[in-house]
C-alpha cells in the first residue's frame, strides 16, 4: 500500500521516478586511507585543488554551451572557493595538524561552513552546503572516489543535504525531482533546481520523514503541495499522469509571458524586479523576465573571508551586477550584517536579541572603515549602468542624514583620488520597522525611494519570530496591522513624488501583488522564479477591480480571513 508523507513544496511541478539517495558517505574511504608524510599529503591536496578547479572549469564551459548560465555561475562560485588562497592556507594548516590530506581538506571546509551555518539569514546559512560540497569534491579526488552511475530511468534525488555539484553535474533530463531533508529554500541545490524547473520539496528532516524513503523506491511527488507518494498504486499513477499533462501546458504559458510587461487590463504597470545574492544571479533573473534588480544583498561580498573586502573587491562585484542589468536599475543594499550574521573580523559581540541589536546601518554609521569603502565602490560601479543605494534598518531621519554625509564624503574622496563615479545614484531606505513605516510621511522628504522589507516588518509589527515553529501560524503578511503600515508607506511615497517598492516575501505572493498594485506600488522585487506567476496575476485584472478588492480587504479584521477571501476572489 502506498505511503504518503509531506514536506514543504518550494518548486512546483509533479514528478514520478525512482529514488536515488544522493550524498556519498566517505567514512569507509577515510578509514582505509593510509597517509604518507606531511609534505606528501600537502602536495596531494595542492594537486587535488588544481585538478578539481580544472574539472569545474570544464563543467562550467559545458553548462555555458547549453545556455545553463545559472548553474554555470554556481559552479564558478565553487571554482573560486577551490582557488581561494585562504582556503588553501587553511587546508595546509589542517594537514600540519592532522597529517592527513583528505581529513585536512574536510576539516578546513567544515570550519568555514560552520561559520556560515550560524547565521540567521537563510540565504547565507545555505552557503555552508557549498563549502562542504567543495571540500568533499577535493577529498573525493584524493581518495579516488568515483561518482555513482545513473541508468536510463529518470531519478528523484533524495538526501538530507544534496551537494549543488551533484545536480549541476547531471543532465536535466535525468532528474525528475529533488527531495531535501534541509528546510532551506535558498540552498544552491534548490537554486539550480529552480533554474531547471525541477520539482523540489524540502524540510523532510522534521520528524525524520526522510528516513522513510529508501534507495530505489518509486515515488510520485507534488512540488506545489509538498506531497510525496511512496511506491504508488496504479490508480495513483493514472491520476497524476493527467496532472503532469496540465503542468506542461502551464510551463509553456509562463514561458510566453517572459517578455511581456506586468500591466493590468486597464494599463497600470508594475515593475517586476529580482532579489539576488551575487552578480552571478542576474542572468537567471533576466531569463525569468526581471526588469532589473530590486535587491542586491551586498553582505555576500563580505562573507567567507578572513578580512574586510577592499573597495576594489566590492567595486568589481557591484560593477559586474550593474553591467549585467544592461541599463536596467540595480538596487544595492548596503551591508546588512549584525549579531545574527557573525563575521569573525568584525568582532561583534554576541547579543541576546540580535534582531533588535547592533546590525545593518547601526554598524555602518559607527564603522567608517566598513561604510566608506562600500559607498565609494557603489558610486564607482554606478558609472557602468543604473545603480541605486538602499540603506537597511533606518528608523529615523537623523540616521539617514548621517548616511547622506557619508555619501558626500565618499564623493569628495573619489574626486580627490581622480576616480570616476556616478553623481546620479538614487539613495533610498528599506522600510522594515514599524518606526520607519509610521514616519514615512517625514522620511519621504529626504529619500529617493522606499523599499518595503516585509520579512522583518511583519515580525517586528506582530512580535513574531518568523523562525519559531511554535508561533509561525501568527506570521501573516495579510495581518491588518501590516497592511496598514504598507499602505501608509506607499501613500507617503506617492504624496512626496518618490517611488515605492517591496523586496520581502510578500512581493512574491500573487494575491498580495494585486493589493499592492491597488495601493499604488511602483515595483515588486522577488526571487526570479516567482516573477511569471505574479506577472500573470497582474495582467489578469483591472486596477479598478483591484481597488474594489482592496477596499473590501481594508474593512476586514483578521489576516486569515483576508487570505481566504483573496483566495476565493482571485484564486
Amino acid at each position: 500500500m502506498a505511503e504518503i508523507i509531506r514536506g514543504k513544496g518550494v518548486i512546483s511541478g509533479i514528478a514520478m521516478g525512482k529514488i536515488m539517495l544522493a550524498g556519498q558517505n566517505l567514512d569507509g574511504y577515510l578509514v582505509n586511507y593510509k597517509p604518507e608524510d606531511k609534505e606528501t599529503e600537502k602536495q596531494k591536496a595542492k594537486d587535488a585543488l588544481t585538478a578539481v578547479a580544472e574539472i569545474l572549469r570544464e563543467s562550467i564551459e559545458k553548462l555555458k554551451s547549453k545556455d545553463m548560465k545559472e548553474q554555470a555561475a554556481i559552479m564558478e562560485a565553487h571554482r573560486m572557493m577551490v582557488q581561494d588562497p585562504m582556503m588553501a592556507d587553511n587546508i595546509m594548516a589542517k594537514i600540519d595538524e592532522l597529517g592527513n590530506a583528505p581529513q585536512g581538506v574536510l576539516k578546513a571546509a567544515e570550519e568555514q561552513a560552520v561559520m556560515f551555518e550560524q547565521m540567521e539569514d537563510e540565504y547565507f546559512a545555505a552557503r555552508a552546503v557549498d563549502l562542504r560540497d567543495v571540500g568533499k569534491r577535493v577529498a573525493k579526488y584524493i581518495l579516488g572516489v568515483k561518482e555513482p552511475e545513473i541508468g536510463d530511468e529518470k531519478v528523484i534525488l533524495c538526501g538530507r543535504e544534496i551537494e549543488p555539484s551533484v545536480i549541476a553535474g547531471m543532465e536535466t533530463e535525468k532528474i525528475a525531482g529533488v527531495l531535501l531533508g534541509s528546510g532551506s529554500t535558498t540552498a544552491h541545490a534548490v537554486i539550480i533546481a529552480k533554474a531547471r524547473a525541477i520539482p523540489t520539496i524540502v524540510g523532510l528532516n522534521k520528524e525524520d520523514r526522510i528516513d522513510r524513503i529508501a534507495d530505489g523506491d518509486h515515488v510520485i511527488m507534488d512540488g506545489e503541495r509538498g506531497e510525496i507518494v511512496i511506491n504508488p498504486a496504479p490508480e495513483d499513477i493514472a491520476s497524476y499522469d493527467e496532472k503532469i499533462k496540465k503542468q506542461k501546458e502551464l510551463a509553456e504559458h509562463y514561458a510566453a509571458l517572459k517578455d511581456l510587461p506586468a500591466v493590468t487590463t486597464d494599463g497600470v504597470k508594475v515593475d517586476l524586479m529580482a532579489n539576488i545574492g551575487t552578480h552571478m544571479d542576474v542572468d537567471n533573473a533576466l531569463n525569468y523576465g526581471a526588469e532589473g534588480v530590486g535587491l542586491f544583498r551586498s553582505e555576500f561580498v563580505f562573507m567567507g573571508r578572513q578580512d574586510i573586502p577592499t573597495e576594489e573587491d566590492q567595486f568589481k562585484a557591484y560593477k559586474e551586477a550593474i553591467e549585467k542589468c544592461k541599463g536596467k536599475l540595480c538596487v544595492i543594499r548596503t551591508m546588512d550584517i549584525g549579531g545574527d550574521k557573525p563575521l569573525p573580523y568584525l568582532n561583534i559581540p554576541e547579543e541576546e536579541n540580535p534582531f533588535l541589536g547592533y546590525r545593518a546601518v547601526r554598524i555602518s554609521l559607527q564603522r567608517r572603515d566598513l561604510f566608506l569603502p562600500q559607498l565609494k565602490a557603489i558610486l564607482r560601479a554606478g558609472v557602468y549602468g543604473k545603480a541605486a543605494i538602499m540603506i537597511p534598518m533606518i528608523i529615523n531621519v537623523a540616521e539617514f542624514k548621517k548616511v547622506k554625509e557619508f555619501i558626500e564624503e565618499a564623493k569628495l574622496e573619489l574626486a580627490h583620488e581622480g576616480k570616476a563615479y556616478s553623481d546620479d545614484v538614487q539613495v533610498g531606505i528599506m522600510v522594515e520597522t514599524p518606526a520607519a513605516a509610521i514616519m514615512t510621511p517625514v522620511l519621504a522628504k529626504y529619500v529617493d525611494f522606499f523599499s518595503i522589507g516585509t520579512n522583518d516588518l511583519v515580525q517586528y509589527t506582530l512580535a513574531v519570530d518568523r523562525g519559531n515553529a511554535n508561533i509561525s501560524y501568527l506570521y501573516n503578511h495579510f495581518n491588518p496591522a501590516v497592511l496598514r503600515l504598507v499602505q501608509r508607506t506607499i501613500t507617503s511615497a506617492r504624496e512626496n513624488g518618490i517611488w515605492a517598492g517591496m523586496c520581502g516575501e510578500m512581493a512574491s505572493d500573487p494575491n498580495a501583488a494585486v493589493l499592492l498594485m491597488a495601493m499604488g506600488i511602483n515595483e515588486l522585487s522577488m526571487s526570479a522564479p516567482s516573477i511569471p506567476r505574479v506577472k500573470e496575476k497582474i495582467r489578469s485584472i483591472s486596477s479598478v477591480k483591484a481597488k474594489e478588492i482592496l477596499a473590501d480587504v481594508m474593512t476586514m479584521e483578521d489576516g486569515d480571513d483576508i487570505r481566504n477571501y483573496l483566495q476565493k476572489i482571485l484564486g
